[in-house]
């Protein structure tokens, strides 16, 4: 872990004007506009992001998630010759649809022919859940049924008890209409999810906005609360071994420090 006092922080990149702690990027789905505020909340001092958009189908869900992963160089290319120290790619239902053990595959491959690393935030998730020593979690998830059903299956997979789970969808099938949830939705759908024997809970989904509720949560359950883009967020900066704040508890932060004052000016 790079926790640390930022009052001692010691630039890993002087020679730069701006980013002197990390330059990452972003890859964000086409269409999704919560990536970029929930992340630059995040984000300690000194770190700077670009991004990119994740390209596929505008008609089809499933077809768009899996084209976001086929068609990840052309996103990559689009940073031209940025000098990355870690690239993020903010879709964890790419994953769910197409298995860890191919995506895993894919992001190596792309790793190496464009020299820096890529982490998904499935695997950022993954990740997080190791640093918590969780094993077992409460799914909140902003998906169709048929996308739940293989969030659910996929986190079994990768040896988890998947404790229960609960949408926060609104009623259709394209996975877009997740950018319609607020707040009020997600801390609604949560007082019908059984948390009891979970270790912690998840909010699956870059899409959804989760860093007002995140607190609210962890408030009324006694259980650390993550999301994909918390993880995502976190995962970046130890690949980069980027230091960052250690997180509040007593104000509902996981993984990262000083992220839930930021949240207001979202």
């Amino acid at each position: 872990m790079h926790v640390i006092d930022t009052a001692q922080n010691i630039s890993r990149h002087p020679e730069r004007e701006y980013s002197k702690q990390g330059l990452f990027g972003i890859a964000v789905p086409q269409a999704n506009p919560i990536v970029e505020p929930e992340i630059s909340a995040l984000m300690p001092d000194q770190i700077g992001v670009l991004t990119t958009r994740l390209q596929g189908s505008r008609v089809d869900s499933k077809s768009r998630l899996v084209d976001y992963m086929h068609n990840l160089a052309a996103s990559l290319n689009a940073f031209d010759t940025a000098k990355l120290d870690v690239v993020g790619y903010a879709c964890t239902g790419s994953t769910y649809l197409l298995g860890r053990d191919e995506e895993r595959r894919r992001i190596d491959e792309f790793s190496r022919q464009y020299g820096y690393p890529i982490i998904t935030s499935a695997e950022a998730i993954l990740s997080a859940l190791k640093h918590l020593g969780v094993s077992k979690i409460a799914l909140i998830a902003p998906y169709p049924q048929w996308l739940v059903d293989i969030s659910h299956a996929h986190w079994e997979k990768c040896g988890l008890t998947v404790i229960g789970s609960v949408r926060t969808m609104l009623e259709a099938e394209d996975t877009r209409n997740v950018y319609k949830l607020n707040t009020e939705m997600i801390l609604e759908a949560t007082n019908s999810l059984a948390t009891n024997r979970a270790d912690a809970i998840l909010l699956s989904g870059t899409g959804m906005p989760t860093l007002r509720a995140i607190p609210a949560i962890a408030e009324l359950s006694g259980k650390p609360v993550i999301s994909s883009n918390l993880c995502l967020a976190w995962a970046m900066l130890e690949i980069a071994c980027s230091p960052y704040p250690r997180p509040r508890t007593e104000a509902g932060e996981t993984l990262i420090g000083g992220w839930s004052e930021r949240t207001s000016l979202l």
